[in-house]
């Protein structure tokens, strides 16, 4: 149920956040989308799965920071928070994965795109 309810509040996130279709669709979205996957896996104790997604976000949020110059700030703290996601997440702490996740979310949010 966790997951279920995880993903859905990703989604929401998504959806809430119209600043980042107004400038970035791809990469941001993508970024985005894949965090919200993680974060709820590492809600459920799925670390394998947490890494899966929050590597492909890492990679789209990596694009969208080279992209997007204005946003290098938010951008460049998501990124630190999905790299410690994915190195907690191999480590098998899956609750740490997912509070990685969700600080990485709040700075795309912040990011502007």
């Amino acid at each position: 149920m966790k997951h279920v309810n995880s993903f859905a509040i990703g989604i929401l996130a998504l959806f809430l956040s119209g600043q980042i279709f107004a400038s970035d669709a791809g990469h941001t979205s993508e970024a985005m989308e894949h965090a919200g996957q993680a974060l709820a896996h590492g809600e459920d104790g799925h670390a394998d799965v947490l890494v899966k997604h929050a590597e492909k976000a890492l990679h789209h949020a990596q694009a969208a920071e080279k992209a997007h110059a204005e946003a290098h700030e938010h951008m460049s703290e998501a990124i630190k928070h999905m790299e410690e996601s994915i190195k907690h997440g191999k480590m098998g702490h899956a609750d740490e994965g997912a509070k990685h996740m969700e600080e990485a979310i709040k700075h795309m949010r912040h990011s502007g795109h």
